[in-house]
């Protein structure tokens, strides 16, 4: 799995010009999947993301996760993480996860995060648009094929 993650003040995703989900302080996750992924990369995710601790304490130190802030996440599956670009100008896709085998795992993942902390979702496939007020900006990139490759 290929999760961006953004620590945001708000933000919100729409469909069809009318806002599905939105959530205040917490993080907007980009979540792409590809088929060698597995139970492993799931729970690695989920428990790196509720126990990252990029959130100010009151000494301004990065030392509070979404859980200790009592934040909320915004999750939205992006197969587009898994572009490959090195030929030509138009990035192939062929990396990313099969359809179904992608939604299932993206299923899970926001049901196995969402026992831990609030998680809104995107709908797996759709034309969204989403909006955010990044904090910081705070960006971090997940991969979970290099956990995978030392376990």
């Amino acid at each position: 799995m290929k999760i961006v993650i953004q620590r945001v003040k708000s933000a919100s995703v729409s469909i069809d010009g009318k806002i599905k989900e939105k959530i205040n302080q917490g993080f907007l996750l980009l979540v792409g999947v590809e088929d060698a992924d597995s139970n492993f990369d799931l729970d690695y995710a989920v428990r790196k993301i509720a126990q990252m601790r990029i959130f100010s304490d009151e000494a301004d130190k990065m030392n509070l996760s979404v859980q200790d802030i009592q934040g909320e996440i915004l999750s939205i599956s992006q197969f587009t993480l898994y572009a490959e670009t090195k030929k030509g100008n138009r990035p192939s896709f062929s990396a990313a996860g099969k359809p179904d085998f992608a939604k299932a795992m993206y299923e899970k993942f926001n049901d196995s995060l969402a026992q831990i902390v609030p998680v809104k979702a995107g709908v797996f496939g759709a034309d969204m648009q989403v909006e955010l007020i990044n904090d910081g900006p705070v960006t971090i990139i997940l991969d979970t094929k290099e956990a995978r490759k030392n376990a």
